[in-house]
């Protein structure tokens, strides 16, 4: 028997002035509408799934139009199809300790804790979620240089590169899906690396920055290659409320050493099973490529192959930011342009992403995000 084969398009993602070789969209598939009876996890057809899921692997950012009507216990299913075996939010209960840096930034809905509700000024009523605030987390809160106020609306900075992961006690999440509900629309800004290089960008108001971890890693020397390859990272404790008295390098990458993080003594109590240590780099389950995957923010130590651990904090930050700074340049940095029903979906084992962006108050925005901690751990480069 022929397996049916989905009708949908695919085609390049495209933004002025981006080099990169990763992004995608995908037209002609509804993400709402179950065909068939065949029992199955989201609502798609295998096909069309099967379609996706392959695109995300080799392509890394997947966009969907038009998908506006997706409800949040289809987003549910779909971000859970890609691990059948999760059922749990990535961050667990971080969201709930009142020091973690994540908790202002996201509201659960109420009758599917697994989607976040993310953005910017009041909200009515929307999915049982009444009279609320969101807030688009600004560079200013978390970077010790901050752009100048009166420059506030017409530049702006990568917040923070990450991955989505709680990185204490959960798996990382394969893939995270975020939903565009409202979308303010009209202006643009100048990014600013403000790094010393003169680098910038120009950005559509409110973007998602998406970089490479497969063009971070191959941007590497041979000697760097083989050094990440042979080498894990050790996060931080409870790392997002560990590093909450820490500021942002104003490219976002990473953090300035400043003995500004929490002691042990200050941090919830420690299980020491819970501490992770994962390997520098991630491969990719289709393809096989080597992806850089650090959440620069969130290390503690660098284990080499050797036995020997890297302790000093300033020298490990230094020796990321160095492998990762690269790939960060304007060139390889996908900004997606959000429009109104756009659900993007990206490869959270081979892709680092920012917020970014300065809202004024009346400037109303709405997502929906969910990621899931994964059923096992990323599997590293085959040593």
């Amino acid at each position: 028997m022929v397996g049916i084969v989905s009708s949908a398009k695919v085609q390049p993602a495209r933004s002025e002035n981006f080099q990169g070789n990763f992004g995608a969209v995908i037209s002609g598939i509804d993400v709402e509408t179950l065909n068939g009876s065949t029992p199955r996890i989201g609502n798609l057809p295998d096909a069309d799934f099967d379609l996706i899921q392959d695109t995300l692997y080799r392509r890394g950012v997947v966009v969907i139009k038009n998908s506006a009507k997706l409800s949040p216990e289809a987003q549910y299913e779909l971000t859970r199809r890609f691990d059948p075996a999760s059922t749990n939010y990535g961050h667990g209960k971080t969201l709930d300790a009142r020091k973690s840096i994540l908790h202002p930034d996201l509201k659960t809905v109420p009758h599917q804790p697994q989607v976040q509700v993310i953005g910017n000024g009041f909200i009515k009523n929307y999915e049982g979620l009444e009279n609320i605030t969101l807030r688009h987390p600004h560079h200013k809160t978390f970077h010790r240089d901050p752009i100048p106020e009166e420059e506030d609306l017409d530049f702006t900075r990568f917040y923070r590169w990450h991955i989505d992961a709680a990185l204490y006690g959960l798996n990382p999440p394969r893939v995270t899906t975020l939903l565009a509900v409202s979308v303010p629309k009209g202006r643009r800004q100048t990014l600013r690396y403000d790094d010393g290089t003169g680098d910038e960008l120009d950005v559509p108001l409110g973007t998602t920055a998406f970089v490479s971890g497969y063009e971070m890693y191959n941007r590497l020397t041979p000697q760097d290659q083989e050094f990440c390859v042979s080498s894990k990272v050790e996060y931080a404790a409870h790392p997002y409320i560990w590093m909450s008295g820490a500021r942002s390098r104003p490219t976002g990458l990473g953090l300035f050493s400043e003995e500004r993080e929490l002691s042990e003594a200050q941090l919830p109590p420690i299980e020491s099973d819970k501490i992770q240590i994962l390997p520098m780099v991630w491969k990719n389950p289709v393809t096989g490529e080597l992806a850089l995957q650090i959440h620069p923010s969130a290390v503690r130590r660098i284990h080499l192959k050797d036995g020997y651990t890297i302790d000093d904090l300033e020298q490990v930050r230094g020796i990321i930011y160095r492998l990762q700074r690269p790939a960060i340049s304007p060139s390889f940095v996908y900004p997606h342009d959000w429009e109104e029903g756009d659900l993007v979906l990206f490869n959270n084992h081979g892709v680092l992403h920012s917020v970014v962006g300065a809202f004024a108050d009346d400037e109303v925005r709405l997502f929906r995000q969910c990621n899931l901690s994964a059923s096992a751990p990323p599997v590293g480069p085959d040593m």
